[in-house]
């Protein structure tokens, strides 16, 4: 399995266990010429940006390691293009990280962090 096709594997998971947890997603891989939001979601209110990452090893770090500052800040510009372009206004805009740890070709690891980030 290559890295696309592991990282489209892993927005898989991500999208079908945040609909099990009553999310609804209104887009998956939101693109604009300056960047890709993963996954943008409703929760109940509250609008959620989600960046997956998909790794099969920590041996560079775990994948929540890999959305660093600097990815950070541009996942809130992204946000800022979303919301612009939709002419919606959330009362709640929130950045979550999942991430997922391949632990053999049948099981993997989730983890879910609400709220990973803030930006300002």
């Amino acid at each position: 399995m290559d890295k696309q096709e592991l990282g489209r594997r892993g927005e898989d998971a991500a999208a079908a266990y945040l609909e099990r947890m009553g999310f609804t997603i209104i887009e998956r891989n939101w693109r604009t010429k300056s960047g890709e939001i993963d996954i943008i979601a409703l929760d109940e209110e509250t609008l959620v940006l989600l960046e997956v990452k998909t790794r099969r090893s920590v041996r560079n770090g775990t994948p929540e390691e890999a959305v660093s500052p600097t990815k950070q800040k541009r996942l809130a510009r992204l946000a800022r293009a979303y919301v612009a372009s939709t002419g919606a206004q959330p009362l709640n805009i929130r950045f979550d990280v999942i991430g997922i740890r391949i632990l053999s070709e049948d099981r993997a690891l989730l983890r879910h962090h609400r709220a990973a980030f803030d930006v300002a």
